[in-house]
């Protein structure tokens, strides 16, 4: 996918492993069988696209960062650098499953086509990412202490958070059949790392852009943490992010 973001896959599955270790329901969902030709659109570093393949499917991941790709080869999956909005696929997948990406790509119209493009007649179209209000206190208060410190918000958050009732729009618009599109909150406990440890992987490239300079990306991660401590912080001294998915389900008419 593209974003201002780059990924650490160190990092990542330090501060992040919650992510495909929440995707199970989304698999239960898709339903994988044996033998299937599955697209895995924003594979990150793999670790759900293995389970695919764990289940006897042929599988190909595409993910815009270049690392992050690189950590799923290392796990021997067919994964490749690649745009969600310039899919150059042709009814090729039974499925195309996703993940905790399309918020950070956005273009929502130009992914779907992409997609419906890229699937057989009758293919599935099934996944799970942010939706409205997606960690809105988390987003609310880094964009309040970038701009305490001079920094325009707009470079603190650029990703798409829709409705359930907007995206099952353009899944209609692109002529998918839409089984299910859910909004559904999900407060999720944080590693060890906490509130920090969070930032630093989800939100360090929007604090980049914003221009803060390296010298003072650690006040800002701190000040951040100090303002949501009293909402999310537990008096044990543990973390909640509060996330709020859309699960979808959807598929190409015969």
């Amino acid at each position: 996918m593209t974003s201002i973001h780059r990924w650490d896959p160190s990092l990542y599955a330090s501060n992040a492993a919650f992510v495909p270790a929440l995707g199970a329901p989304v698999l239960d969902l898709l339903a994988p069988k044996a033998g299937e030709h599955i697209l895995d659109l924003g594979c990150g570093d793999g670790v759900l696209t293995r389970k695919l393949i764990d289940a006897g499917c042929s599988v190909v991941g595409v993910d815009a960062d270049p690392a992050m790709v690189a950590a799923a080869q290392a796990k021997g999956i067919n994964a490749r650098i690649g745009d969600a909005r310039a899919l150059d696929f042709d009814s090729e997948f039974d499925a195309v499953f996703t993940n905790a990406a399309l918020h950070w790509v956005g273009q929502p119209e130009v992914v779907t086509a992409g997609v419906k493009r890229a699937l057989k007649p009758g293919g599935r179209y099934v996944g799970e990412f942010g939706g409205h209000a997606n960690i809105a206190a988390i987003r609310t208060a880094l964009i309040a202490v970038l701009a305490r410190h001079g920094f325009p918000p707009a470079g603190s958050e650029t990703s798409y958070y829709p409705t359930a009732e907007a995206f099952r729009a353009v899944l209609e618009g692109a002529g998918f059949v839409v089984e299910s599109c859910v909004i559904i909150p999900r407060p999720t406990p944080l590693p060890e790392s906490g509130m920090a440890g969070w930032l630093e992987t989800f939100r360090g490239g929007f604090i980049d852009a914003a221009g803060v300079p390296d010298a003072l990306k650690d006040q800002i991660i701190a000040e951040t943490v100090a303002l949501l401590a009293p909402a999310l912080q537990a008096a044990d001294g543990k973390w909640t992010a509060d996330y709020v998915r859309i699960r979808f389900s959807a598929h190409q008419p015969e």
